[in-house]
């Protein structure tokens, strides 16, 4: 329990000033964020496997094996590493702004054998992914973006058809995340995604910190 709560209390810090984007009105502000290989041992700490339940999301996406995936703000690749492993013929594709961060990433990539897994630079305003995926992946991202409806309209052109967006993100609530101030109501995340130009497909209640919500395109 105490490995637990000094996980928490450390990611709550980390949050309060983002990995890679932070948010000053509704104009993205970017913020230095080196030194992976120390905050790989917060992301990554097993004890956080606790609440965030990375295989539950994942189950829940029902991904196919050979789905294209985007984790935009993958950092340390705390899911990126997962998902491409629940993608065994798929490809997945890190984004993050932090070059150290994209360079840990592509380094355990090769590290830990998962040739369906690179990470590439991105900009505040475009994820800059290769080519079409079939799920868009934010966890504990999404509240950092700024100019959110025109980020999300953009992202529309990088999905495949059926392709979807999952956004997981912090309740206002949750006992660890951002400031509260910071955060964004799931109804205010579905306002949002609504004026970009998506739907909500699905919406799932098992994370105790967080709510997960799954977007289509509107048709």
């Amino acid at each position: 329990m105490t490995r637990l709560l000094v996980l928490l209390a450390a990611l709550t810090a980390s949050l309060a000033t983002p990995l890679a984007l932070a948010q000053h009105g509704s104009q993205p502000m970017h913020r230095h964020f080196g030194d992976a290989e120390r905050w790989s041992q917060v992301f990554d700490d097993p004890a956080r496997d606790q609440w965030q339940k990375p295989d539950q999301v994942i189950a829940a996406l029902a991904l196919a094996p050979e789905a294209r995936v985007a984790d935009i703000g993958s950092g340390t690749g705390y899911f990126a590493v997962r998902l491409a492993r629940a993608v065994p013929q798929g490809k997945v594709y890190g984004a993050d702004l932090e070059p150290d961060m994209v360079q840990y990433l592509n380094a355990r990539a090769q590290k830990e054998a998962l040739d369906n897994l690179s990470a590439q630079l991105a900009a505040p305003d475009d994820p800059k992914l290769p080519e079409p995926v079939d799920l868009v992946l934010l966890v504990n991202t999404y509240h950092h973006i700024g100019a959110r409806a025109q980020y999300f309209a953009r992202l529309r052109d990088s999905l495949r058809p059926d392709g979807r967006v999952a956004i997981v993100d912090f309740k206002l609530d949750s006992p660890t995340g951002p400031p509260r101030s910071g955060r964004l109501a799931p109804e205010a995340v579905e306002k949002e995604m609504a004026q970009a130009g998506y739907r909500r497909v699905a919406a799932h209640d098992f994370l105790p910190n967080q709510y997960f919500l799954v977007f289509a395109p509107a048709r």
